[in-house]
């Protein structure tokens, strides 16, 4: 488990264990394509210094044990879907926030073990011309699990209350009429006492969604990854924390509450979400030896986030994060 003192000094380094992994490697020699990955391993041995070389192995070794860390919670989370499935309930699990604040890859980390019959993950794109005419949930609503089934949004309904208005992406009306009615939706989607709703919002502090955007624009197989949002994010930002604002203030109630991930950290992001995933459905054989227990570091209830959101706009005239 990574205590708190650790995840501090995580988030000091500024990088992730691959990441400092990847820099070592990139520091030797170049290699053709004859050479087996044996030779370019002792290789990079052979060039590593001292310290480079405890630095290669303390991240190694911290890979491995935030996968292995994750490995009991994950375990839970197959009995979780058998005990949907068994039961006939169904669960839907929003994932919302800025861009880069770690969604998808906490996606991949809840159903990496997870039966793929009984789950799917569902990203919409930009909606048909058809779409723009019906009503904004209907194809939010398609998607909806069956009996034994749980569905994760890669993004919801609510980029209408986030997204769409900053980038203009709809109409005022547009967007004042969903915060009406959302809360309503949701509340007759929990009515039958058989579909679980279960609403995360991920919080990347401003430096890390740079530091995650800049990887983006140099890494190849993450280019895809920049929207048009995304190139324009930063300039945003405030825009972006005037909507989360105003989102929690309307649509965070007990009955379907929001709850807050701070993602700087994904190891400590994911293993939390996994978590409060757990927490919030109930199902048979849970662990007794397991720690469910929230890092109040990671995971704050949608009420504490305004608190604080309202303590920051009193003492700089602006809402932070």
């Amino acid at each position: 488990m990574i205590r708190r003192d650790e995840s501090t000094n995580a988030r000091s380094k500024g990088k992730g264990s691959t990441s400092r992994i990847r820099t070592l490697v990139r520091r030797a020699e170049r290699f053709d394509e004859a050479t087996t990955i044996i030779e370019q391993i002792r290789a990079v041995q052979k060039g590593l210094r001292k310290k480079e070389r405890r630095a290669l192995i303390e991240a190694a070794l911290t890979n491995y044990f935030q996968s292995e860390m994750l490995k009991p919670y994950q375990a839970e989370l197959i009995k979780l879907q058998q005990h949907l499935e068994r039961t006939g309930r169904k669960a839907i699990i929003l994932f919302d926030g800025r861009d880069a604040s770690g969604k998808g890859g906490t996606i991949r980390r809840v159903t990496r073990y997870m039966n793929e019959k009984h789950y799917r993950v569902v990203a919409l794109g930009k909606p048909s011309e058809m779409q723009r005419t019906e009503l904004h949930m209907k194809r939010y609503i398609e998607q909806f699990p069956h009996a034994g089934e749980m569905v994760l949004f890669d993004r919801s309904w609510y980029n209408r209350a986030l997204v769409e208005p900053v980038m203009g992406f709809c109409t005022r009306v547009q967007y004042n009429g969903f915060m009406e009615k959302v809360v309503g939706y949701e509340e007759r989607i929990i009515a039958d006492k058989t579909t679980f709703l279960i609403k995360l919002y991920f919080s990347v502090s401003k430096e890390e969604q740079a530091r995650r955007f800049d990887r983006r624009k140099n890494d190849p197989l993450r280019q895809w990854k920049l929207s048009e949002v995304d190139l324009q994010a930063q300039d945003l930002w405030n825009e972006f924390t005037k909507m989360k604002y105003f989102l929690l203030k309307k649509t965070h109630t007990p009955a379907t509450p929001w709850f807050i991930i701070r993602s700087d950290i994904k190891a400590l992001a994911q293993l939390e979400t996994i978590k409060l995933i757990l927490r919030q459905i109930k199902y048979q054989g849970r662990s007794r030896s397991l720690d469910f227990a929230p890092n109040p570091d990671i995971v704050i209830g949608g009420a504490a986030e305004l608190k604080l959101m309202r303590k920051q706009k009193n003492k700089h005239g602006k809402f932070l994060g």
